[in-house]
């Protein structure tokens, strides 16, 4: 958000969701060009969207939902200024809401170490890091990323260096299902499934 004048230290920004669409992999692919627009707008929140295209006719969209904080990292109004990147979203109100629930039969727990280089600038476990957990669990039981695929991440709370956490998973028809958990807490929740 720094290009829109949004960016820290005054305004701070925190991935609610986020949605993959890997409509054709990039498999082949040597360039990427990318596209990014303001996709959706509301008073605490906006989205952002990204659409990726490559040389060899890989392609992938993704949309996000990102919470606005104030210098005190409290949820924040967005305020006058934003009015251009309002203008883009065409309309369309960014939503908070969260759309996966934790997997009903995925009680096995497995330990995931948290490590330093994992924490982002507010202390809390960074966005990337909890991809590298989904994409260890799909190595073992995951649909084929190689063919089209859909994959969303909903953030409920954060996760602090020293917290133990666990993963719990759940896998059918082809989609595959992870929770981090802290004791009964779910933190964030993932799905991977095939695209029809």
């Amino acid at each position: 958000m720094d290009e829109t004048g949004w960016g820290a230290p005054d305004h701070l920004w925190v991935l609610r969701s986020i949605r993959i669409e890997t409509i054709v992999p990039f498999l082949r692919d040597r360039d990427v060009e990318i596209v990014t627009w303001g996709s959706a707008f509301s008073g605490l929140a906006a989205g952002r969207r990204w659409s990726l295209a490559g040389d060899g006719g890989g392609a992938i969209e993704v949309d996000s939902v990102w919470i606005h904080l104030g210098p005190d990292a409290r949820p924040t109004r967005i305020g006058e200024g934003f009015d251009d990147y309002a203008k883009a979203a065409g309309g369309r109100a960014a939503s908070t809401r969260l759309a996966l629930e934790p997997p009903a039969g995925g009680k096995s727990r497995v330990p995931w170490p948290l490590r330093v280089t994992d924490l982002d600038v507010m202390g809390h476990v960074n966005n990337a890091a909890y991809w590298s957990a989904v994409e260890e669990r799909l190595r073992e039981r995951g649909p084929d990323v190689r063919r089209p695929y859909r994959a969303r991440l909903d953030y409920r709370h954060p996760i602090d260096l020293g917290e133990e956490v666990d993963l719990f998973e759940a896998a059918a028809d082809g989609c595959l299902d992870v929770a981090f958990a802290v004791g009964d807490t779910v933190k964030a929740m993932a799905r991977v499934e095939p695209l029809a």
